[in-house]
């Protein structure tokens, strides 16, 4: 077998806060693996809402979970100035920062098309790079090619064939195309690097 050298990701002058989703909190394995990923290209800060803290099932209110965001982010810049701060996570995009990043973003509430969560996309003026499994219930592409094409700051879609929400393929497709999750994840990771050199 012949192993292919990949030179490590240069590293830059680069803040990524990785925001938890609804029921993953920063100690679950899935945040922990992106963590150790993004840490190839810039300073990772994670954070915890208080319901998750305290063990809550239920979500917070909107306007307290943005509230604990923008806390986050003010404690994470404090702790690592940086060039440019990037947002990663699958929702909540409203800090001022140089570029969001959503991996699997929830655009339809319960999986129902008619539910759009949409508004918020088509305000942002900030750059952004959707990261989107092609079997997500929470966000089928034609819908999302829809609101990419209203909203009117810079848009980039990598698109993960067969990818669920949490862009994980199946192991059966993964055998077929000799890949595994990891060359999925390290393609990941090079589309969010190319989507953070263009910034």
């Amino acid at each position: 077998m012949t192993v292919v050298y990949e030179p490590p990701i240069e590293r830059m002058e680069l803040l990524i806060l990785l925001a938890p989703g609804a029921g993953a909190p920063s100690s679950h394995p899935w945040m922990q693996n992106w963590k150790r990923r993004l840490s190839e290209i810039g300073d990772v800060e994670t954070f915890d809402y208080a319901y998750m803290r305290e063990g809550r099932k239920r979500p917070d209110p909107l306007p307290k979970l943005i509230a604990a965001h923008r806390e986050a982010l003010s404690d994470a810049r404090k702790r690592h100035p940086a060039e440019s701060t990037i947002l990663i996570g699958k929702s909540m995009l409203e800090e001022t920062v140089d570029g969001l990043i959503c991996l699997g973003y929830p655009l339809c509430a319960m999986g129902d098309r008619t539910k759009l969560r949409d508004e918020v996309l088509r305000a942002l003026n900030t750059p952004i790079l959707f990261v989107q499994g092609t079997r997500d219930p929470l966000c089928p592409l034609d819908l999302l090619d829809r609101v990419r094409t209203d909203m009117k700051t810079q848009n980039v879609l990598h698109v993960v064939e067969g990818g669920d929400h949490s862009l994980r393929v199946p192991k059966r497709q993964l055998q077929s195309t000799s890949r595994t999750q990891e060359d999925i994840d390290r393609q990941i990771l090079k589309a969010i690097g190319g989507f953070v050199d263009q910034l």
